[in-house]
């Protein structure tokens, strides 16, 4: 399996490159500790944050460990020799781009035009994945159970599955168009395309939902399965671009970029739009007259996000020019290349740490909001606390990524876990403690406080597993062994919310009794689920809980994360953080052959 280049030369002069990038490499490898940062236009950058979100994105840096500096600038050697623009024609420089602290107005004017649009191409990625993971289940939670909510967030798997074309993505692309923007207008195309068909439709399907003759969940998730599946596969395509849009020497700037952007799109559409659709929000705080609706609705906002897609697609095809490339590789070499990542027994350790790693905060992350809204919270209080939330999530991710200079990353990532799990029986505390009366003043600083302590945690974890992503990933393969550690972290925490839900229901006893003479039964009924709980109230009974499943699930999922934190994640991530980056690289192919 060769090296995948991206060089414009001769089949035999690019079977010399091949060579040449190997030895090359190696070889500054060893001396990497002459080099000096040089700054120029090259589309060449290792490292990329890890992508998706689940609840609001965090602040992300690329860190590394002191001890490692040598790998980090070795690294990014090996990229610029395989870079789309290298040739064996040009001089050899005698200073290679090493990691750069500067701040972002030091950096030349064309990073920043990048960064720039980095940070929108990002943005645009999270307003409908802020909707489809946030917004919309809590705007659904009125009219289904829980085990149905279970089925809508089956629509943001394909967030979490994108490793399967990701391949796809890399290696087939026009020449004409450029690499990146093969993918990325045709995408962002259909995206406009498909909000703007929704947008006319939602108003119908939510007032409908749940009622006889309605749309199931099942049809009203398969509209937001194909936005979410979009939104995905544009993310292939900017990771890659981020990969080479930013000089080597300021690498670190893709991965804040996504962060920005990605943060910036999600609190959007989940906060903002969660306060200025609540009537009860935009009356309290808008109005002097109340009024039957909030100040914007699901199906405007869709429309106006659409037709932006489609504007901003038009202004980037037309606008920013991409290095043309040939295609040199077929997508199976892709899929081979990813293959031998996968068989690397490292690699397949920390996958299995991803896939049960989150399985601890589970409960506590799809389930407690939900509830707390079930108790009558409100969601204008929702929006209220994720709105005082966001700023306290930047200010925190700042040290979060200082912490993750001076600690290795993965130490600190194991702080995080043990501090979600607190947060997790801290939260089941909040639900309890609901008062009586209704939300008071300091039990919205409750709610506040703890949701601030489980966003900061959970802003550790993300923050320190990006930069051992960025650390171990081999540059010489592109985005494909970046996508592949994220995608999988990014499935270790939405595959078992499914589960949860269902199992929350599971547990739930509840029993509707006749409390009026209106009452239209006499015999009691169970309403553990939210249809059924619909109907009690509707006919003029009470739904009196029995047992509620979210602590019972809440706890058996600390439970389960104590277990394995203890005996299985924190040793092997402790002992995979030692490893040598070698241990990280397919030694036998021509994909980061190069010893490191």
């Amino acid at each position: 399996m060769g090296t995948k280049t991206r060089g414009t030369k001769s089949p035999t002069q690019n079977g010399l490159s091949r060579k040449a990038s190997k030895k090359g490499a190696a070889k500054k490898g060893n001396n990497n500790s002459n080099n000096k940062t040089q700054t120029k236009d090259s589309d060449s950058d290792p490292d990329t944050a890890a992508s998706g979100l689940h609840k609001m994105n965090n602040n992300v840096e690329l860190m590394r460990r002191n001890k490692n500096y040598d790998t980090s600038s070795e690294a990014i050697t090996a990229n610029i020799i395989g870079s789309e623009s290298f040739s064996l024609d040009d001089p050899v420089p005698d200073k290679t781009d090493a990691v750069n602290s500067h701040g972002f107005f030091e950096l030349p004017k064309q990073d920043q035009r990048n960064f720039g649009l980095l940070v929108l191409l990002y943005f645009l990625q999270g307003v409908p994945l802020g909707l489809a993971t946030g917004s919309v289940p809590f705007l659904l939670k009125k009219k289904l159970s829980y085990a149905e909510i279970g089925v809508f967030s089956l629509a943001s798997y394909p967030y979490s599955l994108k490793l399967l074309w990701s391949p796809i993505v890399d290696a087939i692309w026009s020449p004409k168009v450029g690499r990146r923007k093969s993918w990325i207008l045709p995408i962002q195309l259909l995206s406009g395309i498909g909000m703007l068909y929704l947008g006319s439709r939602v108003g119908g399907l939510m007032d409908s939902m749940g009622k006889e003759g309605g749309p199931t969940v099942w049809s009203f998730t398969w509209w937001w399965f194909f936005l979410v599946l979009m939104c995905a596969t544009q993310d292939i395509a900017v990771d890659g671009w981020a990969l080479t849009l930013l000089t080597p020497g300021n690498v670190s700037y893709a991965s804040t970029a996504q962060t920005v952007g990605l943060t910036a799109g999600q609190f959007l559409s989940y906060t903002v739009f969660l306060a200025f659709h609540s009537k009860e929000f935009a009356n309290r705080w808008f109005r002097t007259e109340p009024l039957d609706h909030g100040l914007m609705d699901l199906s405007g906002y869709l429309t106006f996000w659409g037709w932006a897609y489609i504007a901003v697609t038009i202004g980037l095809g037309l606008m920013k020019r991409e290095e043309r490339t040939k295609n040199e590789d077929g997508v199976w070499d892709v899929y081979k290349i990813m293959w031998g990542v996968l068989n690397l027994k490292n690699v397949q350790t920390i996958i299995i740490i991803h896939l049960i790693a989150k399985i601890g905060f589970q409960a506590n992350d799809a389930v407690t909001n939900l509830k707390l809204l079930d108790k009558g919270f409100g969601t204008e209080n929702m929006a209220l606390t994720v709105l005082i939330d966001f700023p306290f999530e930047i200010g925190l991710g700042y040290y979060a990524g200082k912490w993750s200079q001076e600690f290795t990353p993965m130490r600190l990532w194991c702080w995080g876990f043990m501090g979600r799990l607190v947060a997790a029986v801290l939260a089941q505390f909040t639900v309890v403690i609901f008062p009586a009366e209704g939300v008071t003043s300091w039990y919205l600083l409750v709610v506040i406080a703890e949701h601030i302590f489980s966003t900061f945690t959970n802003t550790i974890m993300f923050v320190a597993v990006s930069a051992f992503h960025a650390r171990i990933s081999d540059p010489v393969i592109g985005g494909t062994y970046m996508t592949l550690l994220a995608t999988v972290c990014n499935l270790g925490g939405t595959f078992p919310r499914f589960f949860v839900l269902r199992l929350v229901d599971y547990f739930t006893t509840a029993t509707c009794v006749p409390t009026s003479k209106t009452a239209t039964f006499s015999q009691p009924f169970s309403c553990a689920i939210q249809e059924d709980k619909t109907r009690c109230l509707a006919n003029g009974g009470t739904c009196n809980m029995i047992q509620d499943g979210y602590y019972i699930v809440n706890m058996l999922c600390v439970a389960v994360g104590v277990v394995t934190f203890t005996m299985f994640i924190r040793p092997k991530v402790i002992h995979l953080q030692d490893l040598p980056l070698k241990a990280w690289r397919l030694a036998s192919s021509g994909v980061g052959a190069s010893k490191r």
